[in-house]
């Protein structure tokens, strides 16, 4: 299942590449770019932004994280997310390899698809790593369900937010819709 699912997330990728072609300057736009226009973004949509993100993912319920290793793409399956402390934060363990290219190459790319199978959602940005002890105590609490496999303090849990971000929402109906936080 969880392959043709992957294989349905790539092909809306690349029929929203194709569909719905940024302009050339939106191609080119250097992370210093796409940082000034997350910041000239009031705090009130930010927040609004990244609360329509996270609700898209938890509808999703699982979602898949790109990331580069070396000059190879890797796409894995992921399915928790929380906004904690005005931060849209992902989980993963520090010993998996996924952590590892994150942590060398934070920028990434998520695609997640509705479960009608119409409509998806693009997100990508750079991943920051955050040691606090409270914000991993709160992830586990929200997720009951890691904590068979992590704890807080065990030095293997990370917890990464997403800065510069940029979500297009898509659907093979409407056009693309662009958000940033």
């Amino acid at each position: 299942m969880k392959k043709v699912l992957l294989a349905i997330a790539v092909l809306f990728l690349m029929a929203s590449c194709t569909q719905n072609k940024p302009s050339e300057a939106e191609n080119n736009q250097e992370p210093a770019a796409q940082t000034e226009a997350a910041d000239s973004i009031n705090p009130q949509t930010k927040q609004a932004n990244m609360e329509e993100v996270q609700a898209y993912l938890k509808e999703c319920k699982t979602f898949f994280i790109a990331t580069v290793d070396g000059d190879q793409p890797r796409v894995r399956a992921f399915g928790v997310s929380e906004i904690i402390n005005g931060h849209l934060y992902i989980m993963t363990g520090k010993v998996k390899d996924v952590y590892k290219q994150m942590a060398k190459n934070g920028k990434f790319e998520i695609c997640a698809l509705k479960p009608s199978g119409s409509e998806w959602m693009r997100l990508s940005g750079t991943l920051v790593n955050d040691e606090t002890l409270a914000v991993k105590e709160e992830f586990l609490n929200r997720n009951e369900g890691l904590k068979s496999m992590y704890k807080a303090d065990d030095d293997n849990m990370a917890v990464l937010y997403i800065t510069n971000a940029t979500a297009r929402f898509c659907s093979f109906t409407e056009p693309e819709r662009k958000v940033n936080f």
